[in-house]
């Protein structure tokens, strides 16, 4: 498989299309999107799951095969979590609230992406190594970049198209659903999987939370 693992992208916004139509079923709210739910996913490197069941407080007894697009009804249901493993990363959805959780998630030598959306129209992308945030962009202005190595992930941007715009035609406009497709792709780049068949449509777990959230 290409490192470039969005290569069989159909369009620019494919990534986006296809996290809004396997997030959002048949029956659901029309005018909800990933902003209005406050999408968030984290990819983590270096944990076992076990360890990560503890920290999410998710029980690994609950443990049910699960596709995505069941996890908002099992969320809404239960509280529960979709829990992925592919290629030595373990992702979850829902991930995270904040950078912080992403930064937290990598110490002890650990790795963590994240992206999430929040209500307020803002998409986040994360990248935190051994504790430290190194890479925090917004999709849609990429080249306000923060953190201790901002530049860390320049090498596999080439192509992705992230900061809005409405220069040239209207088939050259970057807009919020390219952005959002290319921090995903970027996502699939770093850990070597295909954003789309390894997550997205890919049957995977999910677990419901430990009834003793102080253990």
């Amino acid at each position: 498989m290409s490192i470039i693992g969005e290569a069989a992208m159909r369009s620019r916004t494919y990534l986006h299309d296809l996290l809004v139509s396997t997030i959002f079923t048949e029956g659901l709210d029309a005018e909800m999107d990933l902003w209005a739910l406050g999408f968030s996913a984290i990819w983590i490197k270096g944990a076992d799951l076990g360890a990560l069941a503890t920290e999410w407080h998710m029980d690994p007894a609950t443990r049910t095969p699960c596709h995505l697009s069941e996890i908002l009804d099992r969320n809404i249901d239960d509280g529960s979590n979709w829990v992925a493993e592919v290629n030595g990363w373990i992702g979850i959805v829902p991930g995270h609230a904040d950078g912080e959780r992403v930064r937290r998630a990598s110490e002890g030598g650990r790795e963590a992406l994240g992206v999430r959306m929040d209500i307020n129209g803002h998409a986040y992308f994360e990248y935190a190594r051994d504790g430290r945030m190194l890479v925090s962009f917004e999709p849609t202005f990429p080249e306000r970049r923060y953190g201790d190595d901002p530049h860390a992930l320049d090498h596999l941007m080439a192509g992705l198209r992230f900061q809005l715009s409405e220069e040239g035609g209207r088939d050259d406009w970057v807009e919020e659903d390219e952005s959002v497709s290319s921090a995903l792709a970027l996502i699939g780049r770093y850990t070597e999987t295909d954003i789309a068949t390894d997550w997205i449509q890919a049957r995977h777990y999910s677990f419901r939370p430990a009834t003793d959230l102080s253990s």
